[in-house]
């Protein structure tokens, strides 16, 4: 009989129930216990799952032995205790971005992790999506060129978080998706510009600018005060463009063989050749990001693949998000030191 792994979930607000919901559906998962302080959390999906067992209290499921991989789905100010008490009981981890509310606490978790010989996955979502997986065989396979810009915009109308500023919201996504498509590319500097108009104490709209090595750019808009969603990307290159649109039901992925050319032996560059070829719509996996990401995590947990977001990749991230908060307060643009693939904490 083929080993499955046992799972406890703990938190059953917004992302929990996905979480739930996919790893129950996974042949190699099965979920043990779901865990939420409120009652109401619950009752939402109790009566849907009658083989799990439903806690509020979250020790239960670290003191259960059988319990292979604890998945914390809370707000990221408690994802470090939770963590922390997870790896001491044995537990791989899989946290809800972002891993941390700071790098010292990521650092924490990356080094209990490694003692235990545990897994720390950080559940960032969006590398596992169909579309930015083509934009990452675009990009590798040399179909854009050389990479020139990275351009994204993630607005919509709320949802307002207590804790937290739009962009320690909205922009792990686009972070965990320049890291992923961009291995190599090290990030030098970085300015964050932002507003409140809603939110007193966090900004709810800002505009983030990463500048790397090699000139290429990244430009990040996040808002809750959009009164459409809006999910594009766009990265260009010197040969195609490539437009992503997530919040299109089927065309998510545009390749435009488009750009310009200068020829520098001509006295002035100032009469370049605009290139416009063919609109490519590749077809894509039509499969839900999260499935997609349980089955790896499993995958993991069974030592049959390597993790894609680990520990290492979740504290970049943070670092990115505490160098926003900075350069918010400084007014100003601030370097990114001791950037490198996978450093000790």
């Amino acid at each position: 009989m083929e080993k499955t792994v046992k799972v406890g979930i703990i938190g059953l607000g917004y992302w929990g129930p996905n979480l739930l919901r996919n790893f129950q559906a996974n042949s190699r998962s099965v979920v043990k216990y779901s865990c939420d302080i409120l009652e109401e959390n619950i009752q939402k999906v109790k009566d849907s799952y009658p083989f799990v067992t439903f806690t509020k209290d979250y020790l239960d499921i670290l003191k259960d032995k059988e319990v292979d991989l604890v998945c914390i789905a809370t707000p990221p100010e408690t994802h470090f205790q939770l963590a922390k008490n997870a790896l001491r009981y044995g537990k791989h981890v899989l946290i809800e971005k972002p891993m941390t509310t700071n790098t010292r606490e990521g650092k924490k978790l990356i080094e209990l992790a490694e003692k235990a010989g545990k897994l720390l996955l950080v559940d960032h979502t969006f590398v596992f999506s169909p579309p930015v997986r083509k934009l990452k065989e675009l990009i590798d396979g040399g179909e854009l060129g050389e990479v020139l810009y990275f351009d994204s915009e993630r607005v919509n109308l709320g949802l307002l978080q207590k804790n937290i500023n739009v962009i320690w919201d909205l922009a792990p996504h686009d972070f965990s998706m320049l890291i992923y498509l961009f291995p190599n590319l090290k990030p030098v500097s970085l300015v964050a510009v932002g507003s409140k108009h809603v939110h007193a104490r966090h900004e709810d709209m800002a505009h983030i600018m990463l500048r790397y090595e090699n000139d290429f750019v990244a430009h990040i808009h996040v808002s809750w005060l959009s009164p459409v969603k809006i999910r594009k990307t766009v990265i260009s290159g010197n040969k195609k463009m490539v437009w992503y649109d997530d919040a299109h039901t089927s065309e998510k992925i545009k390749i435009y063989d488009k750009g310009i050319d200068v020829d520098l032996s001509k006295e002035s560059p100032f009469f370049p050749t605009y290139r416009s070829g063919d609109i490519l719509i590749p077809k894509l996996e039509n499969r839900e990001p999260l499935s997609i990401e349980v089955e790896h995590v499993v995958n993991c947990v069974m030592g049959i693949e390597e993790p894609l977001m680990d520990g290492y990749a979740g504290l970049k991230i943070v670092r990115l998000l505490e160098a926003c908060d900075k350069s918010l307060r400084a007014k100003k643009e601030v370097l990114l030191k001791d950037w490198q693939r996978r450093e000790k904490p």
